[in-house]
């Protein structure tokens, strides 16, 4: 395909916004056709797509694909920032909303679309006022607040690259981060809110950049209030900077393949990886996702309650609603600060019509009971979403039931860091084809998923193996930084030309994909390999059960030993007899070896403030190790509870099992 100077407009923001008239004449066939389609001629269909955006320059080439590297709309020019703010001015949608913002302690804030192409180029020519340019990183460190997606934005308008570190981590994490990417200027806060709690950002960025030889400035936001320490030569108040600021900054055209920005993955053991994604493949790749997977549209109010900091903040909060012209809402705090149904007074404040979660979160307010939500008027809900795992079917019928009112369809969505976006989900924005509890469903088009065996045989229905991706797609992370060897290592050695996701799945006889945890998330009990996922799974599915987290412990007879903890339902009581009860459950569920030697019930799991239960610290309580660092912690007093529970219950347990 010749490439041309001239900007080409695509067909709107608004997408699919409606089903075809005669949709559900043939409702099985509509998704089918197009997923054979994406297959059968890839670069014609991704093609297709890709006209839908804005392009100073069109490809030369749809893929460059030289294993495992893949490269697309090689020799195309586009502006990721264009995509979601200069494109929607030039229209009606300059004066509808674009952001809704609450901070934890109430204050709000509602920035238009016209409001935010003024400050996004206000913060482009306060950064290039410090010298920064295309291709230097700039590192990220605030709470969320309508400056982290106003910077990111201004960082991909001028060409730089963006490293957004979740304000939860310790200056350790940060500046391990920050020399990594060898990052310039530090964006930071004078200080963010978490549970009515002043964290000191600031301070911690200070105490970072004493390891970080390469930052040069640090501007500071304002956010509490609070006084802060000011380095004279090297802090600055964003405040002086804006006085200075132009307020027009002409968007840099970027070739596709440019990298937009790097994000590190939070494993728990060894140096995070800096996964690299690029700008025109993640922008064609999330564009599409979110037009099939939430049938957005322009007049949708947006909630992804994910941070930021994670992946699922960057392409659901940023990148893929506003390039589709939607209203996202921005929340800063916990989910239930500073009474439980703080959410559920949001989503009825703001009319939010599509609500995008965690399982874990749906079952901490499952926990809490339905009358919470039933407080609130929820009737602008269309759509329920999860991400961040799988999710069990009682949680996914409590969500249908309370906050979806039984009339809301619900995507169960898996992906990656590393993928970009959304992979394998219902499509209703397709074909709203029947769901199954629990299931993720089927891949979106354009992404060639299987299950294999060690040996990368395709499993038959109802095998558990591995789930692999078989063709390059646009979202694929295009490497990691520094680190090229680890990328073909991680995810590209076990199965030669396929890129392997570290993910146990299942396909059942209908086709639909059930994902089961990740491969590395697996004990060893007197031989046998059992998916700490598949435990979990089925501690949930005992009546009094509402969360279960399982780890594994040292054990001279058996390898490893089973260390089941719970959070029962409101209505349930710890007792002797309760545990004995689990313990066969979970015998009768997958077997006798995956009796729990030891079964502690805990009021709340240590999580991160993304939701996700710190499993780490689990199994250091269970086995007596060091905690390690616990700067992502939502809540450290959760530490402290499964400690006092171990401690205190130990004589019971092992009683029990004497019985």
């Amino acid at each position: 395909m010749k490439g041309e100077e001239t900007m080409s407009h695509g067909q709107g923001s608004g997408g699919m916004s409606h089903l075809p008239t005669d949709f559900h004449v043939c409702p099985s066939m509509y998704y089918a056709q197009m997923y054979r389609r994406s297959l059968e001629d890839p670069e014609k269909f991704w093609s297709e797509q890709a006209r839908k955006l804005d392009w100073y320059k069109t490809w030369d080439r749809v893929l460059d694909w030289d294993p495992p590297y893949a490269r697309w709309f090689v020799g195309g020019r586009l502006n990721a920032c264009y995509q979601c703010v200069d494109r929607h001015v030039k229209t009606w949608r300059k004066s509808k909303v674009a952001i809704y913002w609450e901070g934890e302690m109430g204050e709000t804030r509602v920035l238009s679309y016209s409001t935010l192409f003024r400050e996004v180029n206000r913060f482009a020519s306060a950064l290039k006022q410090l010298g920064v340019k295309k291709g230097d990183r700039i590192a990220l460190y605030l709470p969320m607040i309508p400056e982290l997606p106003i910077f990111m934005l201004a960082c991909a308008r001028i060409g730089a690259v963006h490293t957004v570190i979740f304000s939860g981590f310790s200056a350790q994490a940060v500046a391990d981060r920050i020399n990594d990417t060898q990052a310039k200027v530090i964006i930071t806060a004078d200080g963010g809110y978490r549970r009515g709690k002043i964290i000191a950002l600031k301070e911690i960025a200070d105490e970072a950049a004493k390891f970080c030889p390469s930052v040069e400035k640090i501007i500071v936001v304002k956010r509490t209030g609070e006084p802060v320490p000011m380095t004279e030569g090297r802090d600055l108040p964003l405040s002086s900077l804006l006085d200075e600021a132009e307020m027009r900054v002409e968007p840099e055209p970027m070739e596709s393949t440019h990298p937009l920005y790097i994000l590190y993955t939070s494993g728990t053991t060894g140096k995070p990886k800096g996964v690299v994604h690029g700008t025109g493949g993640y922008l064609v790749f999330n564009h599409s996702a979110y037009e099939w997977v939430f049938n957005i549209r322009e007049e949708s109010v947006y909630w992804c309650t994910a941070d930021v900091g994670w992946v699922t903040g960057h392409s659901s909060i940023v990148y893929a609603p506003l390039s589709h012209g939607a209203a996202i809402v921005l929340y800063e705090g916990a989910p239930d600060y500073p009474t439980v149904d703080r959410w559920w007074d949001i989503v009825e404040k703001y009319g939010v019509s599509i609500f995008y979660t965690s399982p874990t979160a749906v079952r901490m307010f499952m926990r809490h009971g339905g009358q919470w939500p039933q407080k609130h008027d929820l009737s602008s809900l269309e759509l329920l979403g999860t991400v961040g795992e799988s999710i069990n079917p009682e949680a996914w019928q409590w969500y249908y039931k309370y906050i979806g009112e039984e009339r809301c369809f619900i995507v169960d969505t898996w992906w990656q860091t590393e993928t970009g976006g959304i992979m394998i989900s219902p499509t209703p924005g397709i074909e709203p084809r029947p769901l199954k509890p629990g299931s993720a469903s089927f891949p979106l088009p354009g992404v060639d998923a299987t299950v294999v065996d060690a040996e990368g045989n395709e499993t038959p229905p109802g095998q558990t193996g591995l789930l692999i991706i078989r063709k390059p797609w646009p979202g694929l992370l295009i490497d990691i930084y520094g680190d090229p060897q680890r990328y073909k290592e991680s995810y590209w050695s076990r199965f030669p030309g396929s890129y392997y996701t570290g993910d146990f799945a299942m396909r059942d006889e209908d086709g639909y994909f059930w994902l089961l945890g990740r491969a590395d998330e697996v004990l060893k009990v007197a031989g046998h390999r059992i998916g700490t996922a598949e435990l979990e799974d089925a501690a949930v599915s005992h009546p009094a059960v509402v969360e279960a987290a399982v780890a594994g412990k040292p054990d001279a007879v058996k390898g490893e030993a089973i260390v089941l903890f719970v959070t029962l339902k409101k209505e349930a009581s710890p007792s002797s007899s309760l545990r004995k009860e689990l313990v066969q459950h979970l015998r009768r569920v997958i077997g006798p070896v995956a009796a729990p030697n030891e079964v502690y019930f805990v009021e709340s799991m240590p999580k991160t403030r993304s939701g996700k239960i710190m499993r780490r610290v689990l199994k250091a309580v269970a086995s007596g190790q060091s905690l390690g660092d616990l700067s992502t912690l939502e809540d450290e007093a959760s530490v402290e509870e499964v400690k006092k529970a171990y401690e205190s219950l130990r004589r019971v347990s092992e009683a029990a099992k004497d019985d």
